[in-house]
């Protein structure tokens, strides 16, 4: 049984590399988008009898810590309202979290603070190759959707980011409820006992410890919790999945 689990955890990594690798050439074709429809389709089906929602991602300990935890994307966001935020230090940041919720809230850093929070020391996997191990320190997601009461018709959370990919195209991303109520799952606000560094997220970013590097969003301004992706983007629940990327990106 072992030996079976692991060829088939060797054989997903290996499609899903081939894929993301690829899925810049791959989805400017008109048959790319169906295969990688389906591929995602198979990947999510395997990664849920391999990975159960119960499944931890591996936590290290402080003298696995990385010297340097290499910073990718986006590094400093350039829009006004970011801009403004940071030339006051933050002090006057609060994230938005609203749509099928109960109890709409603007949340400062205290605010999330002052809920269940959670230190954990984890791998980063980017999908360029390089991996980093870092000390997070957060806001269990869970915590802030029962702060707010999640309405029954949620499917999805959906992270809106301050940072743009294309002029007017603000980054976001997006994870099912089951994913987001992971107790490693959190809204990050220091790494390494440091207040989270602008070019890794700051104030405040998106920490998934079971996926890549591309789900972990940064510089988040609002989590809106939706039933679909249809009024978002272009309904694929994520910006490098509107260009091909797949939606689940466990690891």
């Amino acid at each position: 049984m072992s030996n079976r689990r692991s060829f088939l955890r060797m054989t997903l990594a290996g499609v899903a590399g081939i894929l993301v690798a690829g899925c810049d050439q791959i989805s400017q074709t008109v048959w790319g988008p169906k295969v990688l429809g389906k591929a995602e389709g198979l990947n999510r089906r395997v990664q849920a009898l391999l990975s159960p929602s119960s499944s931890m991602a591996r936590e290290y300990t402080e003298a696995d810590i990385s010297p340097v935890f290499h910073p990718n994307g986006t590094t400093m966001p350039a829009t006004p309202a970011y801009q403004a935020l940071m030339a006051n230090e933050f002090r006057d940041y609060k994230l938005q979290v609203d749509g099928l919720v109960s109890r709409p809230a603007m949340l400062s850093i205290d605010d999330l603070k002052r809920l269940d929070t959670r230190t954990q020391i984890t791998r980063h996997d980017c999908v360029e190759g390089w991996s980093a191990i870092g000390k997070w320190q957060g806001t269990v997601l869970s915590a802030v959707l029962d702060h707010v009461g999640v309405d029954p018709r949620a499917r999805f959370v959906v992270f809106h980011c301050f940072d743009e990919m294309d002029e007017d195209t603000p980054y976001y991303e997006s994870i099912d409820i089951a994913e987001a109520r992971h107790p490693q799952t959190l809204l990050a606000f220091a790494l390494n006992d440091k207040p989270l560094p602008v070019p890794n997220g700051a104030p405040l970013r998106l920490r998934i410890g079971r996926q890549l590097g591309y789900k972990q969003a940064k510089y988040l301004a609002r989590i809106e919790l939706v039933s679909s992706f249809d009024d978002i983007g272009d309904g694929q629940g994520g910006y490098w999945e509107d260009q091909g990327y797949e939606w689940y990106a466990g690891i």
